[in-house]
């Protein structure tokens, strides 16, 4: 059965280990709907989350050939377990002086925030669920977004980790 999946990839923090990981990802003819990469809680090592969609079988072929990559140290599956996941997007919308309480409104209700007001514009951060930002940003077409930024997904299990 085919589903999404949220993986955590702990990896040493060297030049192409991005494309190394992701180009295995395509190769087993997986796409990546998101991936997130910083620095971990470890000095020199970075994690990647990254959502994909696929059978439970083949993203365990995945994993084992993760753990084959040199730089890989630690592979989650963390959708297998409770989680938190958050994504933050950066909204730009046209906004005259007249509109904005309507727009403030908007974002007080979704509990985002105005980044950045200009004489035409404002810029709304929103962090949640992909619904989430999907529901703020169809509220906000009417005004005329500008531009939109999301971040990708990142997320951990629920706890205290192993």
């Amino acid at each position: 059965m085919i589903h999404k999946h949220t993986i955590s990839v702990l990896v040493n923090n060297q030049p192409g280990v991005l494309q190394r990981v992701s180009g295995l990802f395509g190769r087993r003819g997986f796409n990546i709907e998101s991936i997130s990469v910083g620095e971990a809680e470890e000095q020199g090592l970075s994690r990647m989350v990254i959502v994909t969609t696929g059978d439970d079988k083949t993203l365990e072929q995945v994993s084992k050939q993760l753990y084959k990559l040199i730089d890989v140290i630690k592979v989650i599956d963390l959708s297998s377990n409770p989680m938190v996941a958050r994504e933050l997007a950066l909204i730009k919308v046209h906004a005259e002086p007249s509109v904005r309480p309507e727009i403030f409104g908007l974002v007080e209700t979704f509990r985002a925030s105005v980044v950045d007001i200009s004489p035409n514009s404002l810029i709304i951060q929103v962090v949640g669920d992909a619904l989430k930002i999907e529901a703020m940003a169809e509220l906000l077409k009417p005004y005329g977004i500008r531009e939109l930024s999301r971040t990708g997904i990142t997320a951990m299990v629920r706890g205290i980790s192993k």
